[in-house]
């Protein structure tokens, strides 16, 4: 340390007395400014902000990892970085310099802005004032944050404009911490901003949303993590849990607690499963932690189920229903300790039968669970392909309806196939080859996108709702019919008059209007706490028409709906 730090540091009247970090001049951080070929440049910051303002895309270090930034409102540097990133739709996070800026960007109430503000410092979903296509193409919302370093300060003082600010990393695979790992995305950038503070852990953006003045997390990382929830029980034996394939985190529970680490990822390369690992060895390593019961996904072909086979043979392994997974983490958040009715909607999760499940209603406990209803079984044409192609998901629900009087149809979903792969779909759906089945209410926002030609191919996970939110009119209040029969909810009638709807602004309202009617007519069968998780409730029109519902329904504010918070419910279930 420099004099002058020496002498604050070990004055007990001084406020950065013991004080770790420390951005001094003089003893602070050293920063470095390099050229994509790692060539030293000279200039460092005000180089930097030249740069910037010149049309170039900047790795720069942060605590957590590496940002790739750019001009927020330079079109060309924002087409240059979704080309060289490959991501042509999926929305960017802007950093601003302060509160006074985002607000004219966006719709802050008095709950937003104390996000913002707060120390934590997350990106905040908010309503844009303005749609811009080049930062959020199709939808109208805005992800803001502020500068949480003095080097972002430093930029964005002397910058006076927004930049964006997007996780330096490939799909599927971990932030870049250091200057190794940040090199091997130097195709991306065209100057590095390195400084010399080590990063230990890497720790991506938080991102968080208000619905009806409640705070959901989808992504709980830098700032919220790891965090300590206490159960309202005592566990019998320390258990380490592994999560879920995608948006993965691990959790240790022992006594009456259990802490959550920060967002992992998915788990779909070989970079994101060793900081899994590393997560794994950290979390244990700090808290001194050594498990004598592990918990994983029914799923057997999930990495983390993997990683627990293969490694803790030793150990009795428990295998938890993601969709009880689910309900049973946000029961933990909330310390509830009876009987819920659990609504379950996402994407995918491995169910008891072998089928995909997603769209559940579960009664249970931390001991047990009665799966008293869930959507109809359709078809994933393909497998995983339908997940990233609705309209594979609405083919299918078209042959649902129509069998072989498919081919006379002229529909958007029909339309974005050749006649041939038609028939060789049909082939598929009707012998049930490579087309698992399914209750997914995420796959049924995928088909329903699909058959209104709002998206027929996804470029990022859960683009297809997002989208439907824009259609969303509060003044539609009617709904469409379903049937609940022998615990199944029949939803084709729905299908097909979407599809024969004349404006897709009613058939989306309608939709949405849809679920929450089965939503609330399975709520009044049972006389239960109502408690709902998944990924699909991170959609903010369906959440908040539910709340509006049934106000007094439990959602987690301290867990993601997503795959994020499955962990901790793996650890509670006895």
């Amino acid at each position: 340390m420099c004099k002058l730090c020496q002498e604050e540091y070990t004055n007990p009247l001084d406020r950065r007395y013991h004080a770790q970090p420390i951005g001094c001049w003089d003893c602070g951080p050293k920063v470095s400014l390099y050229d994509s070929k790692g060539l030293t440049i000279q200039g460092n910051i005000n180089k930097a902000i030249e740069q910037i303002l010149e049309g170039d895309i900047l790795a720069i270090k942060g605590v957590g990892g590496y940002h790739l930034v750019c001009d927020a409102t330079n079109p060309k540097s924002i087409q240059k970085l979704r080309e060289r990133k490959q991501r042509p739709t999926k929305p960017f996070a802007i950093m601003v310099k302060d509160l006074k800026m985002a607000q004219k960007l966006a719709y802050i109430n008095i709950e937003e802005k104390k996000l913002l503000l707060s120390i934590q410092r997350p990106i905040v979903l908010l309503k844009a004032k303005n749609r811009d296509e080049n930062i959020a193409p199709n939808i109208s919302q805005i992800g803001l944050f502020l500068p949480y370093t003095p080097l972002h300060l430093l930029i964005l003082e002397k910058l006076n404009r927004p930049i964006i600010a997007t996780s330096a990393n490939r799909s599927n695979e971990p932030i870049a911490i250091n200057q190794k790992e940040i090199t091997k995305l130097s195709n991306i950038y065209d100057y590095l901003l390195d400084h010399n503070r080590k990063i230990i852990n890497g720790c991506d953006d938080s991102v968080v949303m208000l619905v009806k003045d409640q705070q959901v997390i989808l992504r709980r990382a830098r700032g919220y993590a790891p965090i300590s929830i206490k159960l309202p029980f005592a566990l019998e034996q320390k258990t380490l849990a592994l999560g879920a394939n995608q948006k993965n985190t691990i959790a240790i529970g022992f006594d009456n607690q259990v802490i959550l680490s920060p967002h992992i990822g998915d788990l779909e390369s070989i970079e994101s499963i060793e900081y899994f690992k590393n997560n794994i060895e950290n979390l244990t390593r700090i808290y001194n932690f050594k498990p004598q019961k592990i918990v994983c996904d029914k799923h057997p072909n999930y990495e983390s189920s993997k990683y627990a086979k293969e490694n803790f043979k030793e150990f009795p392994i428990q295998n938890i229903q993601h969709h009880y997974a689910h309900i049973l983490g946000v029961m933990a958040e909330k310390q509830l300790n009876k009987k819920v009715l659990g609504i379950s909607f996402d994407g995918t999760g491995y169910g008891d039968d072998g089928n995909l499940w997603g769209g559940e209603f579960l009664i249970c406990d931390y001991t047990s669970y009665q799966r008293v209803a869930h959507l109809q079984y359709f078809r994933l044409l393909g497998g995983t392909k339908a997940i990233r192609e609705p309209k594979r998901v609405a083919l299918s629900l078209l042959f649902d309806i129509y069998d072989e009087k498919l081919f006379s149809l002229d529909t958007a979903t029909t339309r974005a196939f050749t006649k041939e792969e038609l028939i060789t779909h049909y082939i598929l759906w009707k012998k049930g080859l490579n087309s698992p089945l399914t209750s997914s209410v995420g796959r049924l926002f995928d088909g329903v996108a699909s058959l209104r030609d709002i998206c027929q191919v996804l470029s990022f996970e859960g683009e297809s709702g997002m989208r439907m939110e824009e259609f969303y009119d509060k003044n539609i209040t009617q709904h469409y019919p379903f049937e609940y029969k022998d615990n199944k909810i029949i939803f084709l009638e729905m299908i097909e008059e979407i599809l024969n709807e004349d404006d897709t602004t009613v058939a989306i309202s309608k939709f949405f209007n849809t679920l929450v009617a089965i939503i609330y007519y399975i709520y009044k069968l049972y006389n239960l706490p109502l408690v709902l998780s998944g990924g699909v409730f991170q959609n903010r029109v369906l959440l908040g028409l539910v709340l509006d519902k049934i106000p007094t329904a439990i959602i987690g504010n301290q867990i993601p709906p997503n795959d994020g918070g499955i962990s901790l419910g793996q650890v509670v279930a006895r």
